[in-house]
């Protein structure tokens, strides 16, 4: 085309970007299943293990209490491994999430060639894209940004999930799922364009909010205003701060800069929850929510263990809409699990509640973090059925993700069926969820599994 003017350069491109993005909306459009009309719900409080559930079901209710996470009747160990490692990514096991296909570490949607995943069901669509082609009720709900792999896999893929977070975040929000919730501000506006919380950052001046606007959605940008909504209100984007809802750095580092863990105006996981399956529960042919957690995360993963626990509290919570929404509407399944262990963390007895704790454990070395980081005071237990508190310690494995102690649940509709107390692999997430909203039970492969 180099006899074009600028102009007509312009216009032909333009023209083919627009042919390529309606030939690829025809094939999503494409339904090749049958909604069965069930809901169904994968919970993701990510980097969670068993270590980090008790710590926090101590801290917070005591060492005879229950979490809500303990109301779920059905649970199995979870087996987290890649084709290429033992230990997850986010983006590696959300890849395997969304597909039913294991997938290798590097991956956020695609083999280790580049090409699109083949799904458990033969075709190259995630659950969540059939849930889209099919009309069902859909959301991604994301106590971080949009990009996310937790939820970005389900509609998105990219060669890689740093470099690539512009395309990704393009892709969420031409997804077609109802309601997108979550933050990441920075990536929806052009360079400079100041936006609610900040300046964007996209380098192909397009403004995602705006488009996601024409598109029919309406934008909200705190808790008040996502409440505020119309219940006839269907489509949604919620942007609650410029990258995450939370600040996840060491709790020295937000001492000095006066910063909370979570920005106030942004709703909880539990909010963003009951918001979106009051928008989505009714759909006729059924509806899917993928919601994550992602403060457990990356908390735990600065060790800090202050901001870490009261992430374990609040993905709790958001345990309690949709369990309510269970009771209310039978026919829904969710099932709840992470790909990895963030910092591997454990409780330690301590002998006194008015010492600090020290620095590190004198046996092995590892590191242990107080109430407000290292060297300072314990924590301290909820009461036990004896009125009795003790204080405590967390001990962290290590500043990153481990394989182990992975545990799934799950409650509501076939819940006993799909969640064996044999055991649930990675790919097992999709075939759960395939099952409640289609009807067909998908074996598993040869080999992987």
């Amino acid at each position: 085309m180099s006899y074009l003017p600028n102009t007509g350069r312009v216009v032909v491109f333009v023209f083919l970007v627009a042919l390529n993005s309606l030939g690829a909306s025809l094939v999503r459009a494409e339904c090749v299943a049958d909604p069965t009309g069930n809901g169904a719900i994968f919970y993701h409080p990510d980097g969670t293990s068993m270590g980090h559930w008790d710590a926090a079901r101590i801290l917070y209710y005591g060492p005879d209490g229950s979490l809500n996470w303990d109301r779920l009747p059905q649970m199995a160990a979870y087996r987290g491994h890649l084709t290429d490692s033992l230990s997850s990514s986010s983006n590696g096991g959300a890849t395997t999430h969304a597909t039913g296909t294991r997938a290798w570490k590097g991956s956020f949607g695609l083999d280790d060639q580049g090409r699109e995943m083949i799904s458990a069901n033969g075709t190259t669509n995630t659950i969540m894209e059939d849930a889209v082609a099919c009309g069902l009720g859909t959301a991604l709900v994301q106590t971080g940004s949009l990009v996310e792999p937790g939820t970005a896999v389900f509609v998105a893929d990219a060669e890689n999930r740093y470099a690539d977070v512009e395309e990704i975040a393009l892709e969420v929000v031409e997804s077609g799922v109802d309601i997108l919730l979550g933050a990441g501000e920075e990536l929806l506006l052009p360079k400079g364009v100041q936006g609610r919380f900040g300046a964007g950052m996209r380098s192909d001046g397009r403004n995602l909010i705006e488009e996601a606007r024409a598109r029919g959605y309406a934008v909200v940008y705190t808790r008040e205003e996502m409440q505020a909504l119309p219940a006839e209100v269907q489509k949604v984007l919620g942007v609650f701060n410029i990258e995450d809802t939370f600040h996840d750095r060491p709790e020295e580092e937000l001492r000095e800069a006066g910063l909370p863990n979570y920005l106030e105006s942004a709703p909880t996981v539990a909010e963003m929850t009951e918001f979106a399956l009051a928008r989505i529960g009714g759909n006729p042919n059924g509806f899917l929510a993928v919601i994550e957690e992602e403060g457990t995360d990356n908390f735990c993963n600065k060790m800090n263990a202050s901001g870490c626990l009261e992430a374990f509290k609040r993905a709790d919570d958001g345990f309690v809409p949709i369990l309510d929404f269970i009771d209310a509407n039978p026919k829904t399944f969710v099932v709840t699990a992470s790909d990895s262990s963030a910092g591997g963390i454990q409780v330690s007895d301590l002998a006194s509640a008015d010492k600090p704790v020290p620095a590190t454990e004198p046996k092995s070395g590892a590191a242990l973090d107080g109430v407000d980081g290292t060297g300072t005071m314990p924590f301290v237990s909820a009461p036990d059925s004896n009125g009795r508190t003790f204080p405590f310690a967390i001990v962290w494995a290590t500043g990153d993700d481990i394989g182990s102690g992975v545990v799934a649940r799950g409650a509501g509709l076939n819940a006993e069926l799909l969640v064996p107390a044999t055991g649930v692999a990675n790919t097992d997430i999709y075939r759960m969820l395939y099952f409640t909203l289609f009807g067909r039970m998908i074996p598993k492969g040869d080999t992987l599994d």
